[in-house]
């Protein structure tokens, strides 16, 4: 069964960070995407650009996002493969995301 991993975080405080302090994330997800691919879990993962790039598309209307004024945005996600909704919920744990933001855990529909 396939879940995402969509990890919800603080856009303000990543670019706060020094280039040091980004590179230690990084490597930190670097690390928990080796754990994934080991443990035979790693579907896909990628992070995303800044809100401020996305767009909002509603019938023929377009608009600049974020369209939520929350904190916290979407910033990247994981498609993993795992046994139940409780094993994601294992990974989703172990994201570095988890201690600073959110990871929302959402089963992937086969439909094939």
């Amino acid at each position: 069964m396939q879940f995402l991993l969509l990890l919800h975080d603080d856009e303000q405080a990543w670019i706060d960070m020094s280039e040091a302090e980004q590179h230690a994330v990084i490597g930190e997800h670097m690390a928990y995407s080796e754990a994934l691919t080991k443990a035979g879990a790693f579907v896909e993962g990628a992070p995303l650009d800044p809100s401020t790039t996305a767009r909002i598309v509603s019938g023929d209307t377009v608009q600049d996002g974020p369209y939520a004024d929350t904190k916290e945005q979407l910033g990247g996600y994981y498609r993993i493969e795992a046994a139940s909704m409780d094993e994601a919920i294992d990974w989703a744990r172990r994201c570095p995301v988890a201690r600073t933001g959110k990871v929302e855990v959402r089963p992937v529909p086969d439909y094939g």
